[in-house]
């Protein structure tokens, strides 16, 4: 082979071998690239809602909650190990904080067992073979996010699960509907997708992931960017320690007419009954949500 077939035939494996040559869809790089974030937000947008219509989903009720809260039974087996820690090892100083935790995982799981029966009797209520309403959507994690898509499992029903990447990796619960667990980059766009079906919200104690999702949610229907939807909020007690409203309308930075966005309960029978009355007991339409 001559000087120049060599020097040409090198020069066509460099460009075939550069990532300018690749197509633009397959180029991971180019992908990943800061200017590539409009298309990055656009696939986000696109890819859920594609699995959504194949399953054939109208309408969702959202679920939010702690991840840190556990079932009974998990909750009880972490309250035994540490009393028998403390058995064993009674001088241990990292027993009292432990102790205490372990409680209050204890009184917390409550919370864990409502979620997962309001998930099955809702589902099992509302999704038929040809229009699929009132889907459980939940943050796909932990804690009170498992327990709804495990009550929808118990119902034999689908449920959704819109995981985000974090710092440190959060998996998917395992009784999310295959097919319809999601990963997202952007929370705004994850968030977009809680609402897009919702016609309905219902909030269990949590910290300020639960407390942002709350209120991105009473700002929409407060300001009219989304349609009203009953907004419910579990843990009586809890959230009038958590927020206090009263304060936030004597000072004026609410009307007394907000508080009416919400309805604060305690049981499971309360929660469906909230959405009965809003509803009138049928389906919600299958309008969308949100523009």
């Amino acid at each position: 082979m001559s000087t120049t077939n060599r020097v040409q035939e090198a020069q066509l494996e460099a460009i075939l071998a550069h990532p300018s040559y690749r197509l633009a869809h397959e180029d991971q790089e180019l992908l990943a690239d800061a200017d590539s974030r409009p298309i990055r937000l656009q696939l986000e947008l696109l890819k859920p809602e594609r699995y959504l219509r194949r399953h054939k989903i109208q309408s969702t009720v959202v679920v939010f909650g702690s991840a840190r809260v556990t079932s009974p039974q998990q909750a009880q087996a972490t309250l035994a190990e540490v009393q028998a820690r403390a058995s064993s090892n009674p001088n241990d100083d990292r027993l009292p904080a432990a102790m205490t935790r372990a409680r209050q995982q204890v009184r917390q799981s409550h919370y864990y067992e409502v979620a997962r029966r309001f998930a099955e009797i809702v589902s099992l209520r509302f999704q038929e073979e040809g229009r699929r309403d009132f889907v459980v959507v939940t943050g796909g994690g932990p804690g009170i996010m498992e327990a709804a898509n495990r009550g929808a499992f118990d119902a034999g029903a689908r449920s959704i699960g819109l995981n985000i990447t974090l710092q440190h990796e959060q998996a998917p619960n395992p009784f999310i509907t295959p097919g319809l667990c999601f990963q997202f980059r952007y929370f705004g766009l994850r968030k977009m997708h809680f609402l897009m079906r919702a016609k309905a919200l219902v909030v269990f104690p949590g910290g300020f992931g639960t407390m942002d999702e709350l209120f991105e949610v009473l700002t929409l229907v407060q300001t009219g960017k989304v349609s009203r939807v009953p907004i419910v909020l579990v843990g009586t007690e809890f959230w009038r320690k958590a927020i206090n409203f009263d304060f936030l309308i004597e000072e004026g930075y609410i009307g007394a007419q907000d508080v009416q966005l919400f309805t604060l309960v305690n049981t499971v029978e309360e929660i469906i009954a909230t959405l009965q009355k809003f509803y009138g007991g049928n389906p919600p339409a299958q309008d969308a949500n949100q523009d």
